[in-house]
């Protein structure tokens, strides 16, 4: 045996005990669980049972002992997977033209490009820059976007209804409105050399936001007034949530209509635009209507 071995057994023999473990201790009776756990109520009291019927969120889901209900988890699960697949949607490289629509890309090459590199979205490649300065009309009013963004799923679904509302309310108002264009693998910011390029005062970008749980098909607008490459966050204003559960296009367009109007009469916008009054009255308030929650799956009997 080495001279540490004797050491350390030298040790264990002046504490009492030379074994390498301590004795096993008896094990003493265990407390059965019960057969059943029962869930409790999936809503404690008034407010969030009232609460639960505005909002398609998870609200008031109870627990069973120390976890969440089976359903409820496989609700979420099943949410996350419509959040992933929306995220892994590529917008078809026809689809613009398809639809009547002048189709641009920005400098993104392919999917995974357009996660990793935002940089390369938010600016375009030769060959739209060219369409765009070659195709479409110059010195407007508005120039409107549709695009992918993170969801090609609602740039499909709703950003069609959206965008033909928001044209349709523009030229009701007497705006003149450019050439719409369908952008793909866009960044918000693209909208700032798009707009820069046709000489827009507002340019409006409709794109696919960031899917959330079990809503994959909501669109964000982002407005800025003299759009140019270098604008910042602060110079836009964005309506977000917009899809049939959500603010439902029409409304949208009707809002967005109103905050063109409003940069255009104070010739700016982000955090310098005023939104008292009129813009204020239309940011609205109180309850949505009742929501209804697709459920999605559900546990077998």
């Amino acid at each position: 045996m080495s001279y540490t071995r004797d050491m350390i057994e030298g040790l264990r023999i002046r504490l009492g005990e030379s074994r390498p473990l301590p004795p096993p201790k008896v094990a003493t009776s265990i407390v059965a669980s019960p057969k059943q756990i029962f869930p409790k109520p999936r809503v404690d009291n008034g407010f969030s049972e009232e609460a639960a019927k505005h909002t398609t969120a998870l609200v008031g889901i109870g627990n069973v002992g120390t976890r969440y209900a089976t359903d409820v988890v496989l609700q979420f699960q099943a949410e996350l997977a419509v959040a992933h697949e929306a995220v892994a949607k590529v917008l078809p490289d026809d689809w613009g033209k398809d639809n009547g629509y002048l189709s641009v890309q920005s400098r993104v090459e392919n999917h995974r490009e357009f996660l990793l590199r935002p940089d390369l979205g938010r600016r375009l490649n030769e060959s739209s820059l060219d369409l765009i300065k070659t195709h479409t009309k110059k010195n407007i009013q508005i120039q409107p976007i549709l695009a992918d963004g993170l969801s090609a799923v609602a740039c499909m679904g709703s950003g069609l209804s959206l965008l033909t509302h928001f044209i349709h309310g523009c030229e009701a108002k007497g705006l003149t409105v450019g050439t719409p264009i369908v952008a793909k693998y866009a960044r918000v910011w693209l909208s700032d050399e798009i707009g820069e390029c046709v000489n827009a005062k507002v340019a409006v970008i409709l794109l696919g936001e960031r899917p959330g749980l079990g809503t994959g098909d909501g669109l964000s607008a982002y407005m800025v007034y003299n759009p140019k490459i270098g604008n910042t966050d602060g110079q836009r204003n964005m309506i977000s949530n917009i899809h049939e559960r959500g603010m439902i296009p029409e409304e949208a367009a009707e809002r967005l209509v109103m905050l063109a109007e409003a940069m255009l009469k104070q010739k700016t916008s982000g955090v310098d635009l005023a939104l008292e009054g009129e813009l204020g009255a239309a940011a609205g308030g109180g309850y949505r209507e009742p929501q209804v929650r697709e459920k999605l799956v559900g546990e077998r009997s």
